[in-house]
């Protein structure tokens, strides 16, 4: 499958860019990037694409922190990206617990669908890279092309269930399958 036409890479959070915890990432001290998450960032800003991040945050929903915190996080990883002369052009994230009927929450699409009117972008043009199958769902109900990485839930979910979807062992490695095309 040829990305190198997509103009919106849309990535989910935990297990993509940085480890995951099935406690919650709930603070900056918790934010470790994985290993060439953000060195894939610049990659793909060089390359002249869009980068957004859509991540499901129900640590909020389950007080386990704040979105202030959130907020403090998400400034972290910011001033990470801007040491490498990177940066994200939207993140947005949903606040709700899994059993709160919203939109967003993946494996609805809202974010997403977000994502695509901010940017004026067709489903087509946009790829997701995620390592849960929510996420996956979530781009497949609008037509997004989705990418799995092994990082994060990435093994497990490759474990449990049947992907079609191109696999790379991370992020940086799916960088580079959408700039070499």
């Amino acid at each position: 499958m040829n990305f190198s036409h997509k103009k919106l890479i849309i990535l989910d959070r935990d297990g993509v860019i940085n480890h995951d915890s099935a406690y919650f990432i709930k603070s900056v001290a918790e934010f470790q990037p994985i290993k060439g998450s953000l060195t894939a960032i610049k990659k793909l800003n060089d390359a002249g694409k869009i980068v957004a991040v859509a991540t499901n945050q129900s640590g909020i929903a389950r007080g386990l922190f704040d979105e202030s915190t959130l907020n403090e996080m998400h400034g972290y990883l910011q001033g990470l990206l801007a040491q490498q002369q990177a940066h994200l052009d939207a993140l947005v994230y949903c606040p709700h617990g899994p059993d709160d009927t919203c939109d967003c929450r993946k494996p609805k699409a809202g974010m997403l669908q977000a994502l695509l009117q901010q940017f004026e972008v067709q489903p087509e043009e946009a790829v997701l890279i995620g390592d849960a199958y929510r996420d996956l769902q979530a781009a497949h109900s609008i037509g997004i092309d989705a990418i799995l990485v092994k990082t994060g839930k990435g093994k497990k979910t490759l474990a449990e269930q049947t992907i079609t979807n191109p696999v790379y062992d991370n992020l940086l490695s799916a960088t580079q399958a959408i700039i070499n095309g």
